[in-house]
């Protein structure tokens, strides 16, 4: 009887670190990294729902390796940039559309702490 791997996935290859300065103005160059961390927490998601991978572990392995955290710096940096690009830091949408962003890192990184 052949044996059925329980490997969540395969390392077959690393690719380099993205560039920092790869950046178009758009950020079209970097959008390409937040697909690929979709597409691995998609690979979590389907793995759990199919009985592949124990769904504790894999939560617990998002909280150790830091995923929220990482997630929440994203919308931290986004709110400061936000501020920093402003011409008018009291113009009321401005600091609305920072303090939103700076709202949302906050509840990512609640968002494992009852778990």
């Amino acid at each position: 009887m052949e044996q059925q791997s329980k490997a969540l996935a395969r390392i077959t290859s690393v690719e380099p670190a993205a560039e920092r300065t790869a950046c178009t103005t758009g950020g079209e160059d970097l959008a390409v990294l937040a697909l690929a961390a979709a597409a691995a927490l998609n690979l979590l998601a389907d793995a759990v729902r199919r009985g592949g991978a124990d769904y504790d572990d894999i939560v617990q392995a998002l909280k150790a390796a830091g995923v929220h955290e990482a997630f929440a710096g994203v919308f931290d940096a986004a709110s400061e940039r936000v501020m920093v690009a402003a011409d008018d830091p009291y113009d009321f949408d401005v600091r609305l559309h920072a303090d939103n962003l700076a709202g949302a890192a906050g509840d990512v990184r609640r968002a494992l702490e009852w778990l």
